[in-house]
């Protein structure tokens, strides 16, 4: 999953997580690199490998002016980051199955009995859902996405922030994306650290799991 990571560097990740809010904001990533980690953090698990992660990568100033009303506790990473990534998640993703299956079985990646079999459970089954469900599928999947494009970022040596602190109900609009399918799951800060920014405290592994 994580090529670039080599020795302990997860284990670097993982055990020394900083909350960085502060930027270098002479260091911009290139497009076609911030191509590539959302490439790679596309490898992410989805239900039915659906795949319903959409990103709006904002990078221009005038992208981040728009931005900027929305996050009015975090416009320091807004400021000072290369990008500001919002994720959002496909209520209706999906409609891309045939596309993504068709591709699989040309590829020689499943078998063409399967395909039909498994298209036909979702086609009747995904469309039937609640739209709460729907939305919280679409979350859930769209988090795994994001998790692994900050351990990308990491492996391509980048910092990120995860954001939830934001105005969720005019973001879609803000961006022109149909809000009626789509929704908010979070925003990435992502660049290089301008400062180391302070270690976070973690529950000990006692506390949180439970043995039965």
């Amino acid at each position: 999953m994580l090529t670039k990571l080599q020795n302990n560097d997860f284990a670097n990740i993982v055990g020394g997580r900083r909350s960085v809010r502060n930027y270098d904001e002479n260091i911009k990533i290139s497009r076609e690199e911030l191509r590539e980690m959302i490439s790679e953090a596309s490898l992410a698990p989805s239900s039915a490998n659906m795949q319903p992660w959409r990103v709006v990568v904002v990078d221009t100033p005038e992208g981040k002016e728009k931005l900027k009303p929305l996050v009015q506790f975090n416009t320091l990473q807004n400021d000072t980051s290369s990008a500001m990534l919002l994720i959002f998640g496909d209520t209706e993703s999906y409609l891309n199955v045939e596309a993504i299956y068709n591709e699989a079985v040309r590829q020689g990646k499943m078998p063409a009995d399967v395909r039909d079999k498994q298209m036909e459970q979702i086609v009747n089954y995904f469309p039937n859902l609640p739209r709460e469900m729907r939305i919280e599928i679409a979350k859930i999947d769209s988090s795994l996405f994001a998790m692994q494009l900050m351990l990308i970022a990491r492996a391509h040596g980048y910092d990120t922030n995860p954001i939830g602190g934001f105005e969720h109900d005019q973001l879609a609009k803000t961006f022109e994306i149909d809000k009626s399918r789509y929704v908010p799951v979070m925003i990435l800060s992502i660049g290089k650290a301008k400062e180391e920014g302070y270690e976070s405290i973690r529950l000990s592994s006692e506390q949180i799991t439970f043995w039965r």
